[in-house]
């Protein structure tokens, strides 16, 4: 248990003395692919969220990622330049165009809950495509990197990694802290019996709405983010097939594990790397893979390391089905 509670204090320090051994190593390149796949981590992490905690299977989560980005650069071209100005505020566009949609989608349940998130998803990447002045289907360049102040040169690879490491540990943290709170049962409790937590007087739909909200949000950051990383967004960060990668991504990693979505984001990247360097065909070696993940690791990659405490969090799922209110894993 002490060993499980140390081990993303000790990954989180790995990661932060990364971009300090790299270039003795001629790793220089990979300090951008890390931070790549860490934010790319963030994004199915907010699925996670929604799809693993709150049982609601969107296929449109791109879309608030484009959001976030499109966002960012709207207001990066009417000159505000500081990151922690345009960072909150694609997290609140893309939060409040989550909630938007989620007062049509989240009144759906399964095939048609995937289906209408596919289409708003879709719709904004057409709104995306249309908007010429940011440069429509051939995508959009920013000038500089956000500033971050406060002594911080943004341009610099190693501090904006170590920025966006910061961003994603805290987020980590605070989603776990919300899947262990009464909000969070609560909605554990909606995947596993929706029927049984509207009997008891749960406010369902607000419950589902905020969630959904949320995750959009997060979604929304990652998307500044990756455009921040980039320096250049273009509508194809919202299409449909990268919502579906997100989802393999979470698939891959274990859908309702903490550690699902970065750990499947990895793996993800890590493996498209490898792969490409020996062949363009490399969507077969991964198809592959999430084959051989179905059926050997159902629960993912993730859950692989968590075997020895399936019985005991299963039993607390289905005590806090019962009783969302009920207190925090042990």
């Amino acid at each position: 248990m002490k060993f499980e509670r140390c081990l993303p204090w000790l990954l989180c320090a790995l990661l932060a003395l990364f971009p300090l051994v790299a270039p003795s190593l001629g790793l220089d390149f990979y300090v951008s692919f890390v931070r790549r796949a860490l934010i790319l981590a963030l994004a199915a992490a907010s699925l996670n969220f929604i799809l693993g905690f709150g049982g609601m299977a969107a296929l449109g989560h791109a879309g608030f990622l484009g959001v976030g980005a499109y966002a960012l650069v709207a207001l990066a071209d009417a000159g505000v330049e500081s990151a922690w100005l345009l960072w909150p505020a694609a997290m609140v566009v893309a939060g409040a165009v989550a909630a938007l949609i989620g007062l049509i989608a989240l009144r759906t349940r399964g095939v048609y809950l995937i289906m209408s998130t596919l289409a708003f998803a879709q719709m904004l990447y057409y709104v995306a495509v249309s908007l010429r002045v940011y440069g429509g289907d051939d995508g959009y360049n920013l000038l500089a990197r956000p500033s971050l102040g406060l002594g911080l040169d943004s341009a610099d690879e190693a501090t904006f990694y170590w920025v966006v490491l910061a961003l994603v540990a805290l987020v980590m943290a605070g989603l776990n802290r919300a899947t262990h709170s009464r909000f969070g049962h609560a909605l554990m409790g909606l995947r596993d019996n929706e029927t049984r937590m509207r009997a008891m007087g749960y406010p369902v739909f607000r419950l589902m709405l905020v969630a959904f909200a949320l995750s959009g949000a997060l979604a929304g950051l990652a998307g500044a983010l990756l455009v921040s990383h980039n320096a250049f967004v273009s509508p194809s960060v919202m299409h449909w097939t990268q919502s579906a990668t997100l989802i393999v991504m979470v698939v891959i990693g274990g859908v309702g594990l903490r550690w699902g979505g970065p750990v499947g984001a990895v793996v993800w990247i890590g493996l498209e790397e490898l792969v490409k360097q020996f062949t363009e065909y490399w969507h077969l070696p991964l198809g592959l893979l999430l084959i051989v993940i179905v059926f050997v690791a159902p629960r993912g990659l993730a859950g692989l390391f968590e075997a020895g405490r399936w019985p005991r969090r299963r039993a607390h799922s289905e005590r806090a089905a019962a009783d969302p209110a009920a207190g925090e894993t042990p």
